[in-house]
This record gives C-alpha cells, sequence and structure tokens, in this order.
C-alpha cells in the first residue's frame, strides 16, 4: 500500500481554554479548543500537534474502517478576524481527529518529523470530500 504525507490547512490554531501538556514534544492535548482564522472549506485543517475532519470524513473512515487514529470533540470558536472577514461562512461540523498510529503501517500515523503519514485509501476519501489547500507528498518512510 502507497503512504503520503500530507500537510492540512492551517485554518486556525489552538484556543484559550485548550488543555495541554506543554512538558513534552509533541505537546499532548486533553482537551482541544480550535480557534478558526480562515476557513476555505477543506475537510480537514491542522494546528500543530492536532488535526480535525468535518463529521461526514469521520463517517466515511468509519464505513470502511480505518486504523491509527480515534475521534474526540472539539469546540470551534471564530476569531474576531473570521468575524469580519467571512461573516457569511458557516462552518461544518469538525470532529477531532486524534492519530496515534503508526507512519507506514498504519491508515494515519506520525512520521519521526511529527508531519501525518496517510494511506492511499485515506487520501482518496479525503481527496474526494475536498482539501483543495493540502500538501501531498509520497511518503518515503523515515
Amino acid at each position: 500500500m502507497e503512504y503520503f504525507y500530507i500537510k492540512p490547512d492551517v485554518a486556525g490554531g489552538i484556543g484559550r481554554g485548550t488543555v495541554m501538556d506543554t512538558s513534552v514534544h509533541p505537546p499532548v492535548v486533553s482537551k482541544l479548543i480550535y480557534q478558526m482564522e480562515g476557513w476555505f472549506g477543506d475537510v480537514m485543517v491542522t494546528a500543530f500537534p492536532c488535526f480535525l475532519v468535518v463529521a461526514e470524513v469521520k463517517q466515511a473512515l468509519q464505513n470502511i474502517g480505518f486504523s491509527g487514529a480515534s475521534f474526540a470533540d472539539v469546540e470551534i470558536k471564530k476569531s474576531d478576524d473570521f468575524l469580519e472577514l467571512q461573516p457569511h461562512v458557516e462552518l461544518r461540523q469538525f470532529v477531532w481527529l486524534k492519530v496515534n498510529g503508526k507512519a507506514g503501517h498504519d491508515d494515519f500515523g506520525i512520521a519521526g518529523d511529527l508531519r501525518l503519514v496517510v494511506s492511499q485509501r485515506i487520501l482518496d476519501i479525503l481527496d474526494a470530500f475536498g482539501i483543495p489547500s493540502a500538501t501531498v507528498e509520497p511518503y518515503d518512510g523515515r
């Protein structure tokens, strides 16, 4: 099976109220609040060290069965800039994609350089739902 590095759109950042242990690297997040700064429709977004997907992608992933990740709730807040620059944009429902798999082995994994790695079948689903702002490169096994 082929694997790919994927760098999703950074549509915002870690919001105030997030609970995270920064004494380790990467930080371990136990409660996530994502502050949306600007969203252009991608079904997967990120803010180090977290990833989010829209609910429809979660359902599609659950339908095929997958390895290397679980889901958790996330609270989304819109920044003042978002409200000013994109006042009519309705956000879709996002869920937190908690990646815990082995890169190049599971469907989701984190490479040694902390980049997200996904299998071909996961990339196909993300592509089908729309990740126009994401950068995708072949995974070289590191």
